[in-house]
């Protein structure tokens, strides 16, 4: 690897807080440089972790719109694998159907946009919704590092419960 290359490569650490576990990830700055680019200048990110209900092996965060514009659809997947970090774009009706499990009170909602920011830390991974139908992400990045021990933590966060945790996304 050139240094020049190295030099262009940008890492974040996803991590949930309350556990004290961390990943490393790499951006996908040649795959979605848009989706790259607007989650970058827009670090720190995070807020209460989900995980996921239809989409299997999934932790996500639910944030407000930070791009100047939202990112097209680059890079899109419908099968993450593990260590996927994907980036979703939902309107407030989208995510208000009681079925996803969203507390009344939750800080998305009544928003008009909901950006959803998600780490696939499994396999057999599928983004159908029963309700929508097929909900193609944008993967924006992929752990390169601490992805078993983040597992682990994900499997303990289905198990024990998510509330009081945290997602979040920082500049490594």
């Amino acid at each position: 690897m050139s240094d020049h290359t190295r030099e262009t490569e940008r890492f974040i650490t996803v991590s949930l807080d309350k556990r004290g576990v961390s990943a490393t990830a790499k951006l996908l700055t040649d795959k979605a440089p848009l989706t790259c680019d607007a989650v970058w200048n827009a670090l720190p990110l995070g807020g209460d972790v989900y995980h996921a209900k239809y989409a299997r092996n999934e932790i996500y965060a639910l944030v407000p719109p930070f791009a100047p514009q939202e990112p097209p659809l680059e890079n899109p997947t419908i099968t993450p694998i593990p260590g996927d970090l994907c980036y979703f774009t939902f309107s407030d009706t989208q995510l208000a159907t009681s079925s996803y499990g969203y507390e009344q009170h939750a800080k998305h909602q009544g928003k008009a946009t909901v950006v959803d920011l998600a780490l696939f830390y499994e396999r057999n991974n599928l983004l159908i919704n029963g309700d929508a139908g097929w909900v193609p992400g944008i993967v924006w990045g992929a752990v390169v590092d601490g992805l078993d021990r983040m597992a682990d933590a994900c499997q303990d966060l289905w198990r024990a419960g998510a509330l009081g945790e945290t997602l979040s996304f920082r500049r490594a």
